[in-house]
């Protein structure tokens, strides 16, 4: 099932249509070959906007003829994910002992580590009362689209499908890796993990659980006993897709109405060999749809629900520079009013769509805050990340998007393999530079992802990688648990500090006004 950010390695596009409008789908539902009722709990749950996944998983439901009914604990009162937020002392204290690799300091990181992990995966006790509540009503099918990080929420709620005897259907961002997928099959009352994207195919999926049939007959399936329709091919002409229904997502509990969108799926350099999105069973090959259809829904999604602001969930939105202008030069008047956020891939291509110039077109036809990969202000890492940039086009990629009136956020992270003190002070340097430039920067913690690159040089060479001692491989949430062998300098820590004096020296600034309305977003 598809994912709100699991929306990359081959280039290309699907311009191929004819000028017939075949974006422009036929309106009222058609009629099954059997009528269902399904029950769709939001596991995601969003304190800013609705679930782009789950409005797809509507969408195609409804489109269909199917019942559906949506079950958002944030209606209840149960908030999961927060904003980022302008940030205070204590935030910065915290990613300090998050990210610290002084020895003293481990024992404390690790229990607050834990104490943070068990915190955000217990269940929900509101989340699981109102699904119990909802199963009363025996829907056909349970459906659930979740994040790794969801499992023992899975696992409640899988008995209490079991106990009410009414199928599940699991689905999710990775679930298309299958040594990931054969960990969940043990979850209780599970019909089937769908490692597909289900845009056009679930209704019918739907229908063969109502009638016992194969489910095999469908690709990406796996059953309970270990048997599978084998790895699903992604999903093309994308333009023939449902559009999402957010109709009974709980509106009035968003600080602001923003509509989520996509208009393309994947990313088109895909080589970055940190980069897990790329593996995913939506991200896999880039994959774009025309900018006429991509305005048709948000024309029809803003009057559906209200709202002209738009989140573009995209990997990066300049996968296809081309797409990329038809939207900007034609959004407002598609759609008057229209503001909207994004985020980039910053790059060496002759027309990565980023130009000064074209950066303050973004910006005269609603654009107001942009993202995009920075992770670091070395050279050498950026190359041996395969990352396809500079560090002198990042600087002026911040420079001419802050001076056309941009928020720009970046994301960073520490302890990529072979780090070293240097890179960390020209990290500081950067952002110590460019501090009154950027609005948020994300600073995490280098992780290593099944798929991606870096964990297939650890499988075939690791002695390409000998300062990493692998700890654990953890197929259940997709991930290896990595330690540094090599003894950190002095020097490496006091870089580190610097860097992240740095982080919250901006990140404790307030947003630019004009995007004051995505705060936290992306």
């Amino acid at each position: 099932m598809p994912s709100p950010k699991s929306i990359t390695t081959a280039t290309g596009s699907l311009h191929t249509q004819s000028k017939s409008s075949t974006w422009l789908r036929p309106t009222g539902p058609t009629t099954p070959a059997t009528m269902t009722r399904s029950l769709v709990v939001d596991l995601h749950n969003s304190a800013s906007f609705p679930t782009l996944a789950v409005g797809i998983l509507l969408g195609a439901l409804r489109e269909a003829g199917h019942q559906v009914e949506l079950l958002s604990p944030l209606a209840h009162d149960v908030v999961i994910l927060q904003r980022e937020r302008r940030e205070t002392f204590w935030d910065d204290w915290k990613r300090r002992l998050h990210l610290s690799r002084r020895p003293i300091l481990r024992p404390l990181r690790n229990w607050a580590r834990k104490l943070q992990g068990r915190g955000q995966g217990r269940p929900h006790p509101r989340t699981l009362q109102e699904t119990a509540r909802a199963l009363e009503s025996k829907p056909d099918v349970l459906l659930l689209s979740a994040y790794l990080r969801h499992y023992p929420t899975v696992m409640e709620i899988g008995r209490l499908a079991q106990e009410a005897k009414v199928p599940l259907l699991l689905g999710g961002p990775v679930f298309n890796l299958t040594e990931t997928a054969n960990e969940w099959l043990s979850i209780p009352g599970l019909t089937a993990i769908v490692g597909a994207e289900v845009d056009r195919s679930l209704p019918a999926i739907i229908e063969a659980v109502a009638n016992q049939e194969d489910l095999l007959q469908f690709p990406g399936v796996t059953l309970p006993d270990g048997r599978t329709s084998g790895v699903a091919p992604p999903l093309r002409a994308l333009e023939r897709g449902p559009i999402p229904d957010f109709s009974n997502f709980p509106w009035d509990r968003y600080p602001v109405r923003v509509i989520p969108i996509l208009a393309a799926r994947g990313c088109q350099w895909g080589r970055c060999t940190f980069c897990s999105d790329v593996v995913t069973t939506a991200g896999r090959t880039f994959r774009t749809r025309p900018w006429e259809a991509v305005l048709h829904e948000m024309a029809e999604l803003a009057e559906r629900n209200g709202t002209k602001n738009f989140q573009f969930m995209d990997l990066k939105l300049n996968s296809d520079p081309a797409q990329m202008r038809g939207l900007i030069q034609n959004i407002q008047a598609r759609i008057p009013g229209a503001r909207w956020i994004a985020a980039v891939h910053v790059d060496e291509r002759d027309d990565s769509g980023l130009s000064a110039s074209e950066l303050k077109a973004a910006a005269t036809a609603g654009m107001r805050r942009i993202s995009f990969g920075l992770e670091s202000g070395s050279q050498r890492l950026l190359d041996q990340m395969d990352k396809g940039c500079r560090v002198e086009i990042n600087s002026q990629f911040i420079h001419d998007a802050h001076a056309a009136g941009l928020s720009v956020r970046c994301t960073m992270f520490r302890g990529y393999p072979g780090e070293t003190a240097e890179d960390l002070m020209q990290t500081a340097d950067f952002l110590e530079k460019h501090a009154l430039l950027l609005d948020r920067v994300r600073f995490n913690e280098f992780t290593i992802h099944v798929g991606t690159p870096i964990h297939q040089v650890l499988n075939e060479s690791p002695t390409d990688l000998p300062e990493l001692e692998v700890l654990d491989h953890d197929p259940l949430n997709a991930r290896l648990t990595v330690r540094s062998a090599e003894r950190l300098s002095g020097d490496y820590h006091r870089a580190l500090a610097r860097v992240l004096r740095a982080v919250y020296q901006i990140n404790r600034q307030a947003l630019r006004p004009e995007a004051a309305a995505f705060d936290g977003l992306m």
